[in-house]
């Protein structure tokens, strides 16, 4: 009797060649089959093999139907970013769904409102909103419509993929957070979809000069920061470099709160170590910027972010675990002001040039 050998399963990069052949062979029934096997071989695959797939997988996005499984494409080119494939060379395509997605999303939220009734509510997003009477409402060719309702239902799904490229890449950051920012603080506001994450990836701050007051001595400093996720981050890393440097009174961070900050390698787990706060964060305003927001509410003055310290109202702790793992913060003092330029800075504040120090240096 003679035995067939089992035929081995076609590798990673095989399945991905089938979907590029029926992709740009417009086959829908050859892609779906295609797809479903790349998806499945993914989970098995080396990671060297992933690590050639994903800018491959990406390049595909935006010839695949948009009211079909997209962005589970995108998540799948992501996971290769995650197993090492080059950010860069998958951002293009990834981001650029993420932002045709938040557009439809909000093109969706602003028919939806202009037809239906006052004090409508916008619908859940849900797949199993999408029915022909919801088509109806959005009005226009059935075929757009269906691409709004399904990004209105789908838009959060880019938000892995796309953190995946961002996390990596401060160039991609900057490059593409001008024109994703504001429409996704848009559509976050509108409450229906959790974007923060996607939000604060984009509003990072990358080698971006601070001036920064600090009001109980009336001194100031120049502060370069950058990969900072949130305003928890940022207070535990100034008050490492002032207070930890010499340069201000008061209480530095633990080594364990400053290392947990800044550790170039990606944080793993969560730990139990606690931050405690050092400062009152305020805007030249004397309005207060709260830990839980970000590096980029700091207020622009005259073309130079500008933050005052104060003492803190009460004493106040948090978890040091960095927002963002994958992000190492930095902050460094480039130099500190003279008594001249602290007193114009401040001139420029609510807080006048009476302040406390101001004048003795």
């Amino acid at each position: 009797m003679i035995f067939k050998r089992k035929q081995e399963a076609p590798g990673l990069a095989a399945v991905v060649s089938e979907l590029e052949q029926g992709v740009a062979a417009r086959d829908g029934a050859r892609t779906e089959r295609a797809f479903i096997a790349t998806i499945n071989t993914l989970q098995s695959s080396q990671e060297a093999e992933r690590v050639l797939a994903g800018p491959r997988l990406a390049a595909l996005l935006p010839a695949f139907p948009p009211t079909g499984p997209r962005p589970m494409l995108a998540m799948a080119a992501g996971f290769c970013v995650e197993s090492g494939a080059d950010p860069a060379a998958c951002a293009e395509p990834i981001l650029g769904g993420v932002h045709q997605d938040l557009r439809d999303a909000l093109e969706f939220a602003r028919r939806w409102t202009a037809t239906g009734a006052t004090g409508d509510e916008l619908p859940e997003p849900d797949q199993k909103i999408i029915d022909d009477a919801l088509l109806a409402r959005l009005d226009g060719d059935p075929h757009e419509a269906a691409r709004l309702a399904l990004a209105w239902c789908s838009v959060e799904e880019w938000q892995p993929p796309a953190l995946a490229v961002l996390c990596r890449s401060a160039e991609m950051r900057r490059l593409h957070a001008a024109a994703l920012l504001p429409a996704g603080r848009e559509l976050a506001a509108l409450e229906c979809h959790d974007l923060k994450c996607l939000v604060y990836a984009l509003a990072v701050l990358d080698d971006e000069p601070l001036l920064v007051l600090h009001k109980p001595t009336g001194t100031g400093f120049e502060v370069r920061i950058g990969g900072i996720g949130d305003n928890f981050q940022l207070h535990t890393l100034l008050a490492h470099v002032l207070i930890g440097g010499g340069h201000v009174p008061g209480t530095a961070p633990s080594a364990e709160s400053v290392r947990l900050a800044t550790d170039p390698r990606p944080a793993r787990g969560r730990t139990e170590t606690a931050a405690t706060g050092a400062f009152e964060l305020l805007a030249p305003d004397g309005e207060r910027i709260w830990n839980e927001g970000l590096p980029d509410d700091v207020p622009v003055v005259e073309g130079r972010r500008l933050l005052v310290l104060d003492e803190p109202m009460y004493q106040r702790s948090w978890n040091a675990d960095r927002f963002f793992p994958l992000l190492p913060g930095t902050a460094e003092l480039t130099r500190v002001l003279s008594a001249d330029e602290t007193r114009t800075w401040f001139a420029r504040t609510s807080f006048g040039e009476g302040t406390p120090g101001a004048s003795m240096r």
